[in-house]
């Protein structure tokens, strides 16, 4: 858990890959269940930009100076 506090965007990307799946699994269900409400088209597109935004913001490992 210590990494994930020098991270700024910690918090926030896991709760948007939260947010996400939780979409992404409603409209697989509707896929299954429902097809012709389904939106899964519209939630690739989310789960695409969300691995986007978190790649970009992600951890990115700070170099350790040695002394």
């Amino acid at each position: 858990m210590k990494t994930s506090l020098k991270n700024q965007y910690a918090y926030a990307n896991q709760v948007l890959i939260a947010v996400v799946s939780t979409v992404l699994g409603y409209s697989l269900y509707q896929e299954i269940v429902h097809p012709e409400n389904s939106r899964l088209t519209l939630s690739i597109i989310l789960v695409v930009l969300t691995y986007i935004v978190v790649e970009k913001y992600g951890y990115k490992p700070e170099k350790k100076s040695e002394l």
